[in-house]
Order: C-alpha cells, then sequence, then structure tokens
C-alpha cells in the first residue's frame, strides 16, 4: 500500500492529516475479519450468505479490499495504511468461503445499504464483485446499483479480470451511472508468482455490449498489500492480491477523503472531479478510460 500511496499522490496528503474521518463506506465483498488496522471503525455487519453474526471473513477477499480503503496501519506501524484511515465501514457478506456469490444476495445487499445510508451515514458503496454473461449485461445488477446511486450514493465497482478482449467489463460495472474502475498495471502481473487465474492484461475492456464508454479511470491493482483474514490463524497480518478488486477500494478511498473534506458534494460531483484529477497514460480509452486517478489532484 505504500507504492500505491506514492503513485496516488496519497502519501503527503496522509501526513497532513487527511483520512476520511466522518465518511462511511459500505463493502459488498465476503465479509472482514475484525483485523487490527479496521476493527475500532466498524460500524455494523450484515452476512446475506450464511446469515451468521459477528464479523468474518472466510475467503479473505474483503478484508483485503477494506484494508485498501480503510486500513489504519497500525499493525505495521504505518507502513501499510490505506487511502483514508479513518473511514468507518459497513460490511456486507455476499459472497461465500469460495469468492462465489448469488445474484439475490448481491440484490439483498445492495438494498441493505440503500435502506441504512441515514443511519450510518453511508455515502461510498464499493463493490469488488462482477458477473460476465456472454453477449448481455445483468439488467437485475445495473438496476440496483443505479438505484444506489439515484439514492444518492457514491457507487464504485470493479470493472472485473476478464481482458484483454473488449467488452468484457463485468455487471455491475457496465452501468452507465457508476464510477467503473479499471486496473492501471495489469500488464505487470507475471512479476508476481502468485496470480492465480489472473492473465496478462487482466483488466477489463469497454466499451460496453451496450456501447458505454468504460472504465472511467485506473487505479493501481497488480501485487497489492493489504490486510490478511487469517491473521489469528498464522500472526501474518498482511497478504497479496491482485485485480480489478484492489484497484475499486484506492478510489473509494480517495472519494471518503474528498467528502471529508467538502461533504457537501453529491455523487456526481465526486465523479466528475474524479474526470478532472486522472492523468492521461496514453492508452486506448476502453483501457483507461479517462486515465490514471491521482488523488493529489482531486484534494488540491
Amino acid at each position: 500500500m505504500d507504492r500505491v500511496r506514492k503513485l496516488t499522490g496519497a502519501e503527503p496528503l496522509l501526513a497532513k492529516g487527511f483520512s476520511g474521518k466522518g465518511i462511511t463506506a459500505a463493502i459488498l465483498d465476503s465479509g472482514i475479519y475484525p483485523h487490527p488496522d479496521l476493527k475500532e471503525r466498524i460500524v455494523d455487519f450484515r452476512d446475506f450468505s450464511n446469515g451468521r453474526t459477528g464479523c468474518y471473513d472466510d475467503y479473505g477477499h474483503g478484508t483485503h479490499v477494506a484494508g485498501i480503503l480503510a486500513g489504519n496501519g497500525k499493525l505495521s506501524r504505518g507502513r501499510y495504511r490505506g487511502i483514508a484511515p479513518e473511514c468507518r465501514l459497513l460490511p456486507v457478506k455476499v459472497l461465500d468461503r469460495r469468492g462465489n456469490g448469488s445474484r439475490q444476495d448481491v440484490l439483498r445487499g445492495i438494498e441493505f445499504v440503500i435502506s441504512t445510508r441515514e443511519r450510518y451515514h453511508t455515502r461510498i458503496l464499493n463493490i469488488s464483485v462482477g458477473t460476465l454473461a456472454e453477449g448481455k449485461e445483468d439488467e437485475e445488477l445495473i438496476q440496483a446499483v443505479e438505484d444506489a446511486w439515484d439514492a444518492g450514493l457514491i457507487v464504485v465497482a470493479a470493472a472485473g479480470n476478464m481482458g484483454p478482449r473488449k467488452e468484457s467489463i463485468t455487471s455491475p460495472g457496465s452501468s452507465r451511472k457508476i464510477i467503473t474502475v479499471g486496473a492501471s498495471d495489469d500488464e505487470q502481473i507475471e512479476a508476481f508468482p502468485r496470480k492465480g487465474r489472473i492473465l496478462t492484461g487482466y483488466s477489463g475492456r469497454g466499451p460496453t455490449c451496450a456501447c458505454i464508454v468504460k472504465p472511467e479511470l485506473t487505479a493501481p491493482g497488480t501485487g497489492i498489500v493489504s490486510c490478511s483474514s487469517r491473521y489469528a490463524f498464522t500472526r501474518q497480518g498482511y497478504t497479496v492480491k491482485s485485480g480489478t478488486s484492489m484497484s475499486t477500494p484506492v478510489v473509494s478511498g480517495a472519494a471518503a477523503l474528498l467528502l471529508s473534506l467538502h461533504p457537501e458534494l453529491s455523487n456526481l460531483d465526486v465523479k466528475m472531479r474524479m474526470h478532472e484529477s486522472t492523468v492521461d497514460l496514453k492508452l486506448p480509452g476502453s483501457r483507461q478510460g479517462w486515465g490514471f486517478l491521482r488523488i493529489d489532484r482531486l484534494l488540491r
């Protein structure tokens, strides 16, 4: 995460006290482990996958995403802080221990976030999950995230890891309204032996099946160090993961920083400010969208 903060220009901002304080971000994922870097700012937990109470993460993906967005680096003495280290978290579990989830659980999770947004002062909905149906989009998922957007939430979703072919943006990232995030460094995946099923050029490419230009922007997503859900068993507090799932909370964290400074901004305001804060990577629009997000420009 120290590398991500430097690349995006967030490092000096954290030193100046920018932290995301007062903002709540919901994370629709595999749950959350009460990691030392996170547990003090978890406002609630809801499990639509197994119906359990009490924070847990049997897959590890959600905890890693949460650490990128809002880890405070307590365990690492600041080295692995997230983008918005004082942002509050509302984890919503919709994925099981294998990282799979049903459409209905995801829809229920989104509805929960919408219905409780005033109770928890939720401003951001981070969705690092997605599905890709050949030749069509998941209209139910897209409608759900657009309902969340219309309710005032800043919805940030992953572009998916189905690149480099065109029309590989996953749903609900293919929604025309929300902010969809690709990985700026997907060509570097071969440098990380534990890449799993992710291939070089993995970041989802536009346009969508409905000919919408996507993603909106990119952020680092390869070889990202963040919180591990296995801390209780191994005492190794951090792990490395790659994918647009990791790029997405970088942007959600940036939104939290901006909102803590300007809470009056609407989701459309935030989207437009992000548009103005990108750097052109000289890549096709279907690959980079507007470009690479510079958080220092966003808060300037």
